[in-house]
């Protein structure tokens, strides 16, 4: 006891050092003005996907040109004990080229053309947030229109522009290697496809609707080369998901290294349960082997549930990024109900050859044994049949796909240009018949291309 007692003793010693050895943000603030920083981004985004089976009375295919001005203003702290400061950030999307027939890229918000009815692209749109923030010590506190990114409440990033979350967000580093994150958030704003900000928070897959998401969680870095992170979220009435993360990187040498990764989600329905009965663990493993230029990863995925591995979305719209398996990639995330998926993927950086900021990527992901059978009888993920009144399974129970994604990456090192970078993805999906529900338009096929532009300015 006495030991233990000792043990306990220096253990409140050691972490009181940490804090004390720990700067101080605060302390260190400069000024409200002095701190500020304020980002110029101009992104250019080409978009086509091709439906290649879809049925006939669905789009053949979407494609969509646009450029986005975002501008991003952080403000510094002012001096004191507690400092107090403001972000904010605007937004223009303009269309370059897109059509009715064509329209539903996710790159620009869509309306009704009152003589035909169709679906349109709007020329231009704009929007405008703001947050207030106020700090202590290492301690954050902001609200207003926020950028969270946990693992269990992540704004999307796929498209134009950030999406953002109307709500409170507490970020706190008091104690080195330890990083607290935790939020409320009552509306989303989907940066592309919608601008207004009090967009719903809704589930990806059955598009239910909460009044509120909550989350607590952080990560510890043990070493320089182990981490760990823990979260738990509750989306109202809907479901509580709890999250779980350990990272390992092993150096063999300068040029040699092997990177463990490992995550894990769990979800429960919650209150009224307006998803059903929520009962599932998804998780994933990889493994990535760097050596000079190379970079070879393998991993490994499973949903042991009978619905699919659900997440938060943004307003309806499937741009929703808290879903952090390794599997989850450019077109699909492999999280069918009860799926298993394997991943080889490779990666190459031309620095070492002599072209520096030149890089490609090429994977491959194949997954099998999706089974919505046991999915809840007239739930979300069955479809209802009109000609028959009854709800019918959506998703087969022999379901397979596979996806490849290639990429190529270059990025501008030096001269006036330094930072422009241009992106091109590819990537193929292929499903059967029992993975129609996740085809985009009811299809089991699709390709896609993606070239991506940005040029960042730092103006302050």
């Amino acid at each position: 006891m006495q030991v233990m007692k000792w043990s306990a003793l220096a253990l409140a010693v050691t972490a009181g050092s940490m804090q004390l050895a720990f700067a101080s943000a605060q302390e260190e603030s400069k000024g409200f003005v002095e701190d500020s920083n304020l980002t110029l981004l101009n992104k250019n985004f080409f978009f086509h996907r091709d439906f290649r089976n879809n049925p006939s009375d669905r789009q053949n295919y979407r494609q969509e040109w646009a450029h986005g001005i975002s501008a991003m203003y952080e403000s510094g702290f002012t001096q004191g004990i507690v400092g107090f400061g403001v972000d904010a950030h605007g937004m223009l999307g303009l269309k370059l080229d897109s059509t009715p027939d064509h329209s539903g890229t996710g790159l620009l918000p869509t309306d009704t053309d009152d003589e035909t009815g169709q679906n349109r692209s709007v020329d231009d749109y704009s929007y405008a947030g703001g947050s207030v923030k106020m700090q202590v010590s290492n301690t954050q506190l902001k609200y207003g229109n926020l950028f969270p990114t946990a693992p269990v409440f992540a704004t999307g990033t796929a498209r134009m522009f950030p999406g953002s979350a109307e709500g409170f967000q507490l970020l706190s580093s008091e104690i080195e290697g330890l990083n607290i994150d935790a939020g409320h958030f009552t509306s989303v704003r989907d940066g592309s496809a919608g601008t207004k900000s009090n967009g719903e928070i809704t589930t990806t897959y059955t598009g239910i609707a909460a009044n509120s998401a909550d989350y607590v969680g952080g990560s510890y870095s043990f070493t320089d080369n182990v981490s760990a992170s823990l979260y738990g979220s509750e989306l109202e009435d809907i479901w509580r998901q709890y999250y779980g993360n350990l990272n390992w990187n092993i150096p063999f040498s300068d040029s040699q290294a092997l990177n463990l990764d490992f995550n894990v989600y769990r979800t429960l329905d919650e209150g009224q349960a307006l998803a059903g009965d929520l009962d599932s663990t998804a998780w994933s493993a990889a493994a990535a082997y760097s050596i000079g230029a190379h970079k070879f990863t393998l991993a490994y995925q499973k949903n042991n549930g009978d619905e699919p591995f659900d997440y938060i979305a943004m307003d309806g719209q499937n741009s929703g990024d808290s879903i952090y398996l390794a599997n989850s990639v450019q077109y699909s995330d492999f999280n069918g109900p009860n799926e298993k998926s394997i991943q080889v993927r490779y990666d190459l950086n031309m620095a070492e050859y002599g072209v520096p900021g030149l890089s490609f990527m090429a994977r491959y992901i194949t997954g099998k044994d999706v089974d919505g059978s046991k999915a809840q009888q007239g739930g979300a993920f069955f479809a209802f049949n009109e000609d028959s009144g009854e709800f019918e399974q959506a998703i087969g129970n022999d379901g397979k796909e596979w996806e490849r994604d290639i990429e190529a990456k270059y990025v501008v090192q030096e001269g006036a240009a330094k930072d422009l970078s241009i992106r091109i993805r590819h990537a193929t999906w292929r499903g059967n018949n029992d993975m129609a529900f996740f085809g985009s338009a009811g299809g089991t096929a699709n390709d896609e291309i993606r070239v991506i532009t940005e040029y960042p300015l730092d103006i302050l």
